[in-house]
């Protein structure tokens, strides 16, 4: 198997194209990196910026150069000595009239070939289309819909809204009102007021997101035209590995990836599984995870206890919490149940009551299922348990058993908990298969919108620990702890991923390593939280969790040569305050609530520009100290190490969409011969790039130890083969050159926390 050294994850769309990224080549060699990990290529939702809402699995994207330029690519890749790696979405494809296999559903109903493709529930009798801007009888009393002649047929049309028309089912006659309506009646569809999608559809959505429907990837059918044209790739050597996406919004994602196995050899493939706590990944057939495990645990290590204890004190005072990430976690939980994924939830109940149904003995209603259903989603701690039709792992028991002990703390029917828990352990119908199926798909969604779209926004104590799968109660590591995670990543998946930044984590790495900062110095940001709350005009109309937040935020993306901090910051307390949920939603903004910690965040980012205080300073400083040394870390520590496009500089963002700013590859071609942080760590970057490429082999074998060996210093070795390599690191400033170090360079000889060293 051809394994990758070193990978540049690089986001297509938006102006980067197949032509773009052919152009980076020399670039990217002289890097040092062996392969480019692509963004989603394949045909999007019109205007797409991401590429994950894919309307055809089988068409590259012609806005980025269609099928042809996308072999130019690979080629020109390939004469460079670079792999390519491509970004795959199997669990979903867009909820949309584009999309043309749904569009033939829409048209033809259960005849259409493509009706078993996707997870709609057919029970309800139509297919739910919540697209509508108010009810169907108030839009059609509006004169609002009208019948047109699209290239595939007649279609219903409500302004730009174009919804195919089963043929047969059109009047010769210009319809009037009432033929309208039964026209509607006779679609094997049925549109309604969007609002609906909170506890009405009838699909299977990704998370929250109506407009993206699941796929029944379980079906070989499916699977196989799911696939068709990334086989056609891989056959021909134009695709060199595989990430997953959202591996654990599959029915059964164990067969799933072990019959893609089968298809495509020895071909790498990583997924997008997020581990927390001490979870391990199952023993499925790919390289490893794409890396948040990895980041979360740098980011441990790097965190200072003592520190973040009187960081703890402090916010305390300040805002009067006396809750954990644990409560909060679980008050969002249930929110979000009875909210963003109400349908979700209404959809188990059903699913639980045909259960009931087929069962002998058993008499429970929907309340007491939704109660039970509830304190069971509540209580499960993780993504997802993978009970299938074979033999239970014995830790999905074990985790199974802890969830529902807790769940049954809570409940008025212990029946209800009984019977809900034997469904997904070991159910004996038909019916009680198919909850279990749904039952494991949705717990991956809560934990996702529950923490790292909710809870995440609320807990505002100490954002470095507020990432994908974190525990932010757990916010720190010693050193025999993060000695077990490098010694079992070694053993379970050396060739994982290891990333630091993502178009998916909430900060980006130098972003997180600044915030960690503020646990080595806690007294510097008390001053600036207490400076700003005094100092800068409208603190008094921003609750003090928020301002806390903010005054975090701002220190992450600090720039001194940038002029639109203020927008930046506005624009993210916008979301983090909609997606807190606290008062102003998304679907319901409250102007009077965001008006004035938005007006806040901009006179924040003015004071700041007009005198940079001296403690944002220190905490800038620190920051970079720690984001040289999580250079080090990840191109040492077991894994592959992942570089997202434009961190091999000062990478300094908050969540999506901060993180996707335009690249500028021009700078980033020149700044390893500048002075500063920006040369220091592109130049970090490319020595240790070009290390892992031409000690690969070593990197593989190598078994890890970690040890502290004064205050602030620590060292990692990799031992293989009679050869050794030394990390050695201060969190706290420079080290001192010896002569036989390999890094740094003697220009950064003085200010360089880090050291490598060959034995």
């Amino acid at each position: 198997m051809r394994l990758p050294t070193t990978t540049y994850r690089l986001q297509l769309r938006e102006g980067v194209t197949f032509e773009t990224v052919e152009g980076l080549l020399p670039y990217l060699v002289d890097l040092g990196i062996s392969d480019l990990y692509l963004s989603p290529i394949f045909r999007a939702s019109t205007g797409s910026t991401h590429g994950y809402d894919v309307i055809d699995p089988n068409e590259i994207e012609p806005s980025l150069g269609g099928r042809a330029g996308f072999e130019s690519l690979a080629k020109a890749a390939q004469d460079h000595g670079l792999g390519v790696i491509l970004d795959i979405v199997p669990n979903h494809t867009a909820f949309s009239p584009e999309n043309p296999w749904l569009r033939d559903v829409l048209r033809h109903g259960r005849d259409s070939r493509y009706a078993a493709h996707f997870d709609i529930d057919w029970s309800e009798g139509r297919l739910l289309l919540p697209m509508l801007q108010a009810p169907f009888e108030a839009r059609l009393a509006e004169g609002a819909f009208e019948i047109r002649e699209a290239e595939d047929g007649p279609v219903l049309c409500d302004g730009p809204l174009e919804i195919p028309l089963r043929p047969t089912s059109v009047p010769k006659e210009t319809p009037d009102t009432d033929r309208l309506r039964q026209l509607h009646e006779a679609q094997a569809w049925k549109l309604c007021d969007w609002r609906l999608e909170r506890d009405s559809v009838t699909h299977r959505r990704f998370f929250n997101i109506t407009g993206l429907i699941g796929m029944r990837i379980e079906d070989e059918g499916v699977f196989e035209d799911m696939h068709r044209t990334i086989f056609e790739l891989a056959d021909a050597g134009l695709i060199q590995g595989l990430r997953l996406d959202h591996v654990d919004g599959l029915a059964d994602p164990g067969r799933y990836l072990r019959r893609l196995r089968d298809r495509l050899g020895d071909m790498p493939i990583w997924i997008e599984k997020i581990l927390t706590g001490d979870e391990a990944l199952p023993d499925w057939p790919v390289q490893g995870t794409t890396g948040y495990e990895a980041a979360r645990s740098i980011a441990r290590v790097l965190t200072d206890e003592d520190g973040l204890a009187r960081l703890d004190a402090e916010w305390r005072e300040a805002t009067g919490s006396r809750s954990d990430f644990a409560r909060t976690l679980a008050q969002s939980k249930a929110e979000v149940l009875r909210n963003e994924l109400a349908a979700e939830l209404h959809q188990l109940i059903h699913l639980a009551q045909k259960a009931a149904k087929a069962a002998r003995g058993i008499e429970v209603g929907p309340e007491f299922l939704r109660e039970a259903i509830e304190a069971l989603l509540i209580a499960f701690p993780r993504y997802r348990t993978y009970f299938d039709s074979g033999e239970p792992r014995p830790e999905d028991l074990e985790l199974w058993d802890a969830v529902v002990a807790e769940a049954a703390r809570r409940p008025r029917s212990d029946a209800a908990i009984t019977f809900v828990a034997g469904l997904v352990r070991e159910p004996d119908t038909e019916e009680a298969a198919a909850f279990r199926t749904r039952f494991q798909q949705v717990t991956g969604a809560l934990i996702a919108k529950a923490h790292e779209d909710t809870a995440s926004f609320r807990y505002t104590r100490f954002l470095a620990a507020n990432e994908v799968g974190a525990e932010p109660d757990h916010a720190t590591l010693d050193v025999g702890g993060f000695a077990w995670i490098l010694e079992r990543r070694q053993n379970m998946q050396p060739q994982g991923l290891t990333l630091t930044s993502s178009h998916d984590t909430k900060r980006s790495e130098d972003a997180r390593m600044r915030l960690v900062a503020i646990s080595h110095m806690p007294e510097a940001f008390e001053k600036l939280y207490q400076d700003a709350s005094i100092r800068v005009p409208g603190a008094a109309d921003v609750g003090p969790n928020f301002r806390w937040y903010l005054c975090q935020s701002l220190l992450a993306i600090w720039d001194d040569a940038a002029d639109d901090l203020g927008q930046r910051l506005a624009d993210h307390a916008e979301k983090a305050m909609r997606e807190a949920k606290r008062i102003t939603y998304w679907t319901d903004p409250v102007e009077e609530v965001e008006a004035p910690a938005l007006d806040w965040a901009q006179s924040l980012a003015a004071d700041w520009g007009r005198y940079l205080p001296r403690a944002a300073e220190e905490l800038i400083e620190r920051g970079r100290v720690l984001s040289e040394v999580q250079v080090a870390l990840k191109f040492v520590m077991p894994g592959i190490p992942d570089i997202y496009q434009g961190a091999e500089i000062g990478h300094h963002y908050l969540t999506d969409p901060d993180n996707r700013r335009p690249v500028d590859f021009a700078h980033l071609a020149r700044v390893a011969g500048e002075d500063g942080f920006d040369g220091r760590k592109a130049r970090l970057t490319r020595a240790l790039a070009r290390l892992r490429r031409d000690a690969g082999d070593f990197f593989t074998q190598a078994a890890p130890e970690f040890d502290r060996i004064g205050e602030g210093r620590f060292t990692l070795r990799r031992a293989a083969g009679g050869k050794s390599l030394c990390l050695t690191f201060d969190t706290t400033g420079p080290l001192q050159a010896g002569k036989a170090d390999i890094w740094p360079s003697k220009q950064d000889a003085e200010v360089s926390p880090v050291r490598l060293h060959w034995d």
